[in-house]
């Protein structure tokens, strides 16, 4: 039996920061037929706020590391404000949608990162998806709006990267559903050259993945997202795509593919 198709899509960068772009998306998001998913980071807006208060912010690789201090303004930036203007721009249009955590409905649960060479402070690795909770929300009408604040399951919140939520979630609704996943960033795709903004590279495959990694064409935060995007593949994802927002409304837009 065919499965029904379910889009799962991640939004970060400098849409969430620019309110025309955010609102423009949500109507496009809004307007996809069938059951979607929609996860959203908000990295810089943490880091606007952290600056406000004093709070220093350290970035290795990408990757966030969270102090007590850190994880509180993350949870306030993404589980707060951040969430719940989304959620408000989707109900907006129509689209009838739950700003989650992975803490409510026990739908996400992570683990705080071992330290081996360096300590990501409260940082969380996703351990399991309850996808049944998830599938439960997506039939009754509901569009799950996720921000990337995960849970223990004794009492602690974790920061997690919320690319490896959306891919995380995406390997698991893939016992369910026909799975796209969709990475949504300002950019047309994967860049050969950052300065030129149409050097798209519309295919990656592992092989070509080594290649761009090993001679430095795709470095810092870049690394994990096509790291996530091919452990999707790996894991009951059928199409994993990095593009700008035009995607989501026209699918023929200049874009990267990924695939095994």
């Amino acid at each position: 039996m065919l499965k029904q198709k379910l889009l799962v899509a991640k939004i970060g960068g400098n849409i969430i920061e620019d309110q025309e772009a955010l609102l423009s998306f949500l109507e496009d998001f809004s307007k996809v037929e069938g059951p979607k998913i929609l996860v959203h980071g908000g990295g810089k807006s943490a880091t606007q706020l952290a600056n406000k208060m004093d709070v220093k912010t350290e970035m290795i690789d990408g990757r966030r590391i969270t102090s007590a201090e850190n994880l509180d303004i993350v949870v306030m930036t993404y589980a707060g404000l951040l969430n719940k203007t989304i959620v408000s721009g989707l109900q907006k249009n129509d689209c009838n949608a739950l700003g989650l955590t992975g803490a409510d409905a026990n739908v996400i649960l992570a683990e705080k990162r071992s330290v081996q060479f360096i300590d990501y402070g409260y940082v969380g690795d996703v351990i399991k998806i309850n996808g049944q909770i998830i599938d439960g929300f997506l039939n009754s009408g509901i569009t799950p709006v996720f921000c990337a604040v995960t849970h223990d399951g004794n009492g602690q919140l974790l920061n997690t990267n919320a690319d490896t939520i959306a891919s995380e979630i995406a390997s698991a609704m893939g016992e369910f559903y026909d799975v796209s996943l969709f990475y949504c960033f300002e950019l047309k795709g994967v860049l050969e050259n950052i300065e030129d903004k149409d050097s798209v590279i519309e295919h990656i495959d592992l092989e070509k993945y080594s290649k761009l990694r090993d001679t430095n064409v795709i470095a810092d935060g870049m690394l994990p997202k096509l790291q996530n995007c091919f452990d999707a593949l790996q894991k009951n994802v059928n199409t994993v795509h990095i593009a700008n927002a035009d995607f989501i409304k026209d699918n023929t837009t200049k874009h990267t593919t990924l695939s095994l």
